[in-house]
């Protein structure tokens, strides 16, 4: 794919846009196909977890994510220095935002796994069709930050903005499921579906 040349004589953000939108809907996309496409396996386990075991399993796992996504957002104000009172974040606040960045990712995995392949993509009642969904665009905002942590031509407040959409996805995902099956198959919004 040819750049577009801005008037400076610079590369225009246009190949970095692109990729920025592509990739992430593609991913989403790509996610949700198989979970509609695959067949759902329900004896399907998660560390050796079954049935009710394994959901009580996964929602543990999903609080933790949410503490860890939680943690992540308390060190990017650190970042961008918007937590009243504190000095500037030394490098080793960038370093552990990273790699706990990198660990969160790697700790959602199972989750996702044991979701897509145990039930794949299910529309049954609106909670259900939301974490679906929610669980989609999930990785794709993933995939987002990533394009847009490499890319030195988008704009800067793209970045915290996926940020915060990893955050509110991970939180959406542990409300519609984890507080759900920890709560009694219940939570405020949604009916015990």
């Amino acid at each position: 794919m040819r750049t577009q040349r801005s008037e400076d004589g610079g590369r225009s953000l246009v190949p970095s846009a692109v990729l920025a939108v592509l990739v992430p809907v593609a991913v989403g996309i790509g996610i949700y196909l198989f979970g509609t496409q695959h067949t759902p396996n329900y004896d399907n386990g998660l560390f050796g977890a079954h049935g009710t075991a394994a959901v009580d399993l996964k929602a543990r796992l999903s609080t933790v994510l949410l503490g860890l996504a939680l943690i992540q957002l308390g060190l990017a104000l650190w970042m961008y220095g918007r937590v009243p009172g504190a000095r500037s974040a030394p490098q080793s606040v960038r370093l552990g935002h990273r790699v706990l960045g990198f660990l969160a990712f790697l700790f959602s995995l199972p989750i996702a796994y044991h979701c897509l392949i145990t039930y794949g993509i299910e529309t049954s009642s609106p909670r259900v069709a939301i974490h679906s969904f929610t669980g989609c665009a999930l990785y794709g905002a993933f995939a987002a930050k990533i394009i847009i942590v490499r890319s030195r031509r988008l704009p800067g407040w793209l970045l915290p903005g996926a940020g915060g959409l990893l955050v509110l996805g991970v939180a959406l995902l542990w409300y519609t499921a984890a507080l759900w099956a920890l709560n009694g198959d219940s939570v405020p919004g949604f009916s015990s579906v």
